[in-house]
């Protein structure tokens, strides 16, 4: 059953939703809006020369910060890393990233597959958006992307996602992707 407004606002309200910077007029009727921050990581071309994820032959990132006065022109068939600005988790509740329909239809995809987050793992989150329109899409920091839908779990996990889960707590989720020199 995922969380209506009333019922995401008594979970921040009561600490069991974690939404940094907060904001009562972001919140939908079942979700909450959430926006590109000004950091994100666009494949270095020719860094390799196919990518095999089997043999974990993966390209190179360059991370790239925008500010508010630039932009990237996110060109047709291109996919770029770009996290949140809104840091968010709960422990209580499995977390569903959804895409504005407003940006799908213009060929914004937001998240290829990686659309769920597990209770107990709070990041900004890194979106996986790809431009499938045959023109550019202008995309600014601080627009809204995305937003986050809210579901109960029919009973507590098993499993601790601080545990489990690829990232510590608090760890930005692009970190892996950048080689330091």
């Amino acid at each position: 059953m995922y969380l209506s407004d009333r019922d995401i606002r008594v979970a921040i309200d009561n600490g069991t939703i974690s939404i940094s910077d907060f904001d009562d007029s972001r919140l939908q009727p079942a979700s909450y809006d959430i926006r590109l921050g000004n950091k994100f990581l666009i494949v270095k071309d020719h860094s390799v020369a196919n990518i095999d994820p089997v043999n974990h032959i993966l390209p190179e990132y360059e991370e790239l910060t925008v500010t508010a006065e630039k932009w990237l022109i996110l060109r047709p068939g291109v996919t770029v890393l770009w996290t949140s600005v809104e840091k968010f988790g709960s422990e209580k509740y499995l977390i569903q990233l959804s895409g504005k329909s407003s940006l799908a239809r213009i060929g914004l995809i937001v998240h290829n597959t990686a659309g769920l987050i597990n209770p107990g793992h709070y990041l900004n989150i890194t979106f996986e958006l790809a431009n499938m329109n045959s023109v550019p899409i202008i995309l600014r920091p601080g627009m809204d992307i995305a937003q986050l839908l809210f579901a109960e779990m029919s009973s507590p996990p098993d499993q601790d996602y601080k545990k489990v889960g690829r990232y510590g707590e608090g760890e930005d989720n692009m970190v892996g992707y950048v080689k330091k020199d």
